[in-house]
């Protein structure tokens, strides 16, 4: 049988296979952040389709760090019996899943949340100012609300938690050059840029203990000039195995304009093309020692098996693939090799902007407007 599908051990969490869901945005949960029978099935029918592990999407760990409507929250205790609900579902067919802890930072939804947005430096755009510079002391309040989510994260059943470091979200912000013009111990040099995220690693594992698999996304790079480069990435992931780190997923892309790519890139994807971040990932394979997830353009069984064949990965991650066909994991291991059908085009995320929820809508007639129902 093909190493893809294998078991595995990450810390002390047993995988039937090398798959991973990315985290992706569903757009499922109430105003308040609670989970719903709608995103629990979501994540059922990924654990029915083979995935060995499933990454929620982006959950907030304290309110004025959402994104975007629908998200998952994990901020607060009233968020618990929805959460035990999601696990109990995955576990009861034989799934595993971790939860995305994340802050929005400087691009978080001040519309939803009613609270001003933050960042590491005061952030313009188009000449306004979109967030406020954070003191030491809502650092220091962040940090600790890391580590409340993930004790929450555990309490709720949840097999692992990833932070969130990755596509110019808070922590990816504090790590990139351009985000963060700080002149305190948290900017300048990276063992500076990087203080937040050591911080966020050390308050998580003081709250889940040392036996709990904790994982982290980075970026590769930012893919913009002056941004988060791979060296920083090779740095501080020699930096966060030191940490105790359990496993990285990698990546690449923010949401700034000024980025040359995306994390969800527009366009199909041809298999000479597939796997985004390959060279990085072959980089940190040299120098790191922690398990790699590696994530972007993978679409084809072969491929997959030659990134784990070859060394430059240890476990393959896919997202927008899985929203186009939740058993494809399933489908591969049957026998059926044929490449993913999602065509890469984005528009899975429309019916989050009118309140539906995400899902695939290849061969639907959708209306062109994404602007959200009030």
């Amino acid at each position: 049988m093909s190493t893809l599908f294998e078991s595995t051990i990450i810390k002390t969490m047993s995988l039937a296979n090398r798959f991973v869901r990315s985290a992706t945005w569903e757009g499922m949960a109430t105003a308040d952040g609670a989970c719903t029978s709608q995103l629990t099935n979501l994540m059922v029918n990924l654990a029915e389709g083979g995935v060995g592990l499933i990454i929620t999407g982006h959950s907030y760990i304290s309110r004025e760090g959402q994104a975007g409507r629908g998200q998952l929250g994990i901020h607060e205790d009233a968020t618990l019996q929805g959460l035990k609900q999601m696990t109990d579902a995955v576990h009861r067919c034989g799934g595993k899943i971790c939860i995305q802890l994340a802050h929005a930072g400087a691009l978080a939804a001040a519309s939803l949340s009613g609270l001003e947005a933050m960042g590491p430096s005061v952030l313009h755009e188009n000449g306004k100012a979109i967030c406020r510079e954070m003191s030491k002391e809502d650092i220091d309040r962040v940090v600790r609300a890391f580590g409340e989510a993930a004790a929450r994260a555990k309490c709720s059943g949840f097999d692992a938690v990833e932070i969130h470091a990755a596509h110019g979200y808070l922590l990816s912000q504090f790590l990139s050059p351009m985000f963060n013009q700080r002149t305190d111990e948290y900017g300048g040099a990276l063992a500076n840029r990087s203080r937040m995220v050591l911080e966020v690693l050390h308050s998580v594992r003081l709250a889940v203990g040392s036996d709990y698999p904790v994982l982290i996304k980075l970026n590769s790079e930012d893919f913009v000039e002056g941004g988060f480069s791979v060296e920083d990435m090779l740095e501080l992931s020699v930096l966060l195995e030191k940490a105790g780190i359990d496993s990285i997923e990698l990546s690449g892309g923010t949401a700034s304009k000024k980025s040359k790519y995306r994390p969800a890139r527009l366009g199909a994807i041809s298999k000479e093309n597939e796997t985004y971040y390959r060279d990085a990932a072959r980089r940190f394979k040299l120098r790191v020692g922690v398990p790699l997830i590696l994530v972007g353009g993978i679409r084809s069984l072969d491929v997959a098996e030659r990134l784990i064949g070859e060394g430059t990965a240890d476990y393959i991650a896919m997202s927008r693939p899985l929203i186009c066909e939740p058993d494809l994991v399933n489908c591969w291991k049957n026998g059926n090799t044929k490449k993913s059908a999602c065509v890469s085009d984005n528009r899975c995320y429309n019916p989050i902007m009118r309140g539906e929820g995400l899902r695939c809508v290849l061969g639907e007639k959708v209306p062109k407007s994404t602007k959200p129902r009030p």
